[in-house]
């Protein structure tokens, strides 16, 4: 049987319902074992779906000619993210171009 994988809102949901039973302290200590497992991987879950949802956010920038480019929300190879990156090449890009 194939396990379909679950959407964001879905795991977060299901795990929003765990923490809810296991706050109502009446479950046995395996059933508490069990849900936070169930809970672990689903916040892990969720954790690697908001990490690919960051990696395809693009920032539409406008460069100081004028033309527009896309750039990775954050490079996650640098750690640097797109508005730092564009901050540091229009530095250079305002020292490039004349003011006549």
């Amino acid at each position: 049987m194939v396990k379909e994988e679950r959407s964001f809102e879905a795991a977060l949901k299901r795990l929003e319902e765990l923490v809810s039973e296991m706050e109502r302290g009446d479950l046995s200590l395996d059933s508490m074992l069990k849900k936070f497992e169930e809970g672990m991987r689903l916040a892990q879950l969720c954790s690697k779906k908001l990490e690919e949802a960051e990696k395809k956010i693009e920032i539409l920038i406008k460069r100081a000619h004028g033309t527009f480019e896309t750039r990775d929300f954050l490079s996650s190879e640098e750690g640097v993210s797109a508005e730092e990156s564009i901050e540091e090449e229009l530095e250079g890009d305002e020292e490039e171009e004349p003011l006549f």
